[in-house]
C-alpha cells in the first residue's frame, strides 16, 4: 500500500469515527438519517456537477446500475447502524460492524475479483477482524448489558459494509465513475429511497432538526467526506488492503465510546483495538 493511499484511509478513519460518535450521541432515528442525507446531497451537489462538467463522463446503464445498487446497500447500512446505536454501546456496535465488513470483503476480493494479498496483508486483515471481535468481550455480559440485539444489528451492518464496498470498488476502479460523483449519486438515491418513510414521520422532522441541528449538519459534511477519501484510495489500491485498513477507525471509536460516552471497560477494549493497529502496520508493509 502506498503512503498516499494510507494517508487517505487514515484521514477517512478519523472522520468516520467522528460522525459515528455524533450519530450515537444525538440519539439518531430514521428522520435524523434522512435529514443528514438530504443536506449532504445539497451540499455536495455543486462539487458533483463541477466534476461531471469538467470530466464529461460517458455514463451508461451499468454505471447507473452500480449507483443504484450502492444506494440500496447504503440505505440498509445507515438504517441498521442507527438501530444498532439505539440498542447498544458505540464501543460494541462500531467494532463489530466495522470488523465484520473487511473480513467478508477480503474473502470476496480473493474469490470474485482475483486479488492476491500477501501473507502479511492477510495477517493484517485477521488481526483487525480478531481485534474487533475481542472488543465485544464475554457474550454472557452482552445479554446482561442489553447489547445482545445491538450485536445482531452490527453483524447485519457489517454485511452491508462488505456489499457496498465491493460494488463501489467496481464502480470507481473498473467503470471509472469519479469517486465524489459515485458517493453523491449514492446519497441522492438514499434520499429518494428514504423519503416515503420520512414523510410518514413528518411530525418528527421539525423536532428532530431543532434537537440535533448541529449534529445533522456535522454528519452531513463529514459522512460523505470520509467515504470520498476511501473511494479515492480504491481507485489505485487493492480493495483487500483498503477495506481492512480503514478499520483503524475502530480504535478511535473505542476511545470515544469508553471516554466521551463513559461506556466503561476501557482497558480490555483498548487492548483489543491495539491489535488492529498492528493489523494496519501489516497492511502498510504488505
Amino acid at each position: 500500500m502506498t503512503a498516499l493511499a494510507l494517508s487517505l484511509i487514515l484521514a477517512a478513519a478519523f472522520i468516520h469515527a467522528s460522525w459515528n460518535y455524533l450519530l450515537k450521541r444525538s440519539g439518531g432515528g430514521t428522520v435524523f438519517v434522512w435529514l443528514f442525507a438530504v443536506l449532504s446531497a445539497l451540499l455536495y451537489a455543486p462539487l458533483a456537477a463541477a466534476i461531471i462538467w469538467w470530466q464529461k463522463p460517458d455514463f451508461g446503464w451499468m454505471h447507473y446500475g452500480l449507483m443504484f445498487a450502492s444506494a440500496v446497500l447504503h440505505t440498509c447500512y445507515y438504517l441498521l447502524l442507527d438501530r444498532g446505536y439505539r440498542s447498544g454501546d458505540l464501543s460494541i456496535v462500531y467494532p463489530i460492524a466495522r470488523g465484520t465488513g473487511p473480513l467478508i470483503v477480503v474473502l470476496c476480493a480473493v474469490l470474485l475479483l482475483g486479488e492476491r494479498p500477501t501473507a502479511l496483508g492477510v495477517a493484517g486483515a485477521l488481526l483487525i477482524g480478531g481485534g474487533a471481535i475481542a472488543l465485544t468481550g464475554d457474550p454472557r455480559k452482552l445479554r446482561q448489558s442489553g447489547n445482545l440485539h445491538a450485536v445482531g444489528f452490527a453483524l447485519l451492518t457489517g454485511c452491508m459494509i462488505a456489499g457496498y464496498t465491493l460494488v463501489d470498488k467496481i464502480a470507481v476502479a473498473a467503470w471509472l465513475i469519479p469517486p465524489l460523483v459515485q458517493d453523491w449519486a449514492t446519497n441522492l438515491g438514499r434520499v429518494l429511497l428514504m423519503t416515503p418513510a420520512a414523510l410518514k414521520r413528518q411530525e418528527e422532522i421539525g423536532p428532530t432538526w431543532r434537537r440535533a441541528k448541529r449534529e445533522i449538519v456535522a454528519v452531513a459534511v463529514l459522512c460523505p467526506l470520509s467515504y470520498i477519501l476511501v473511494l479515492t484510495a480504491m481507485v489505485f489500491t487493492p480493495i483487500s488492503y483498503v477495506a481492512p485498513a480503514r478499520e483503524i477507525s475502530i480504535l478511535v471509536a473505542a476511545l470515544m465510546g469508553t471516554h466521551l460516552l463513559a461506556e466503561g471497560d476501557a482497558p480490555r477494549r483498548l487492548a483489543a483495538a491495539a491489535a488492529m493497529v498492528g493489523g494496519i502496520v501489516c497492511l502498510a508493509l504488505g
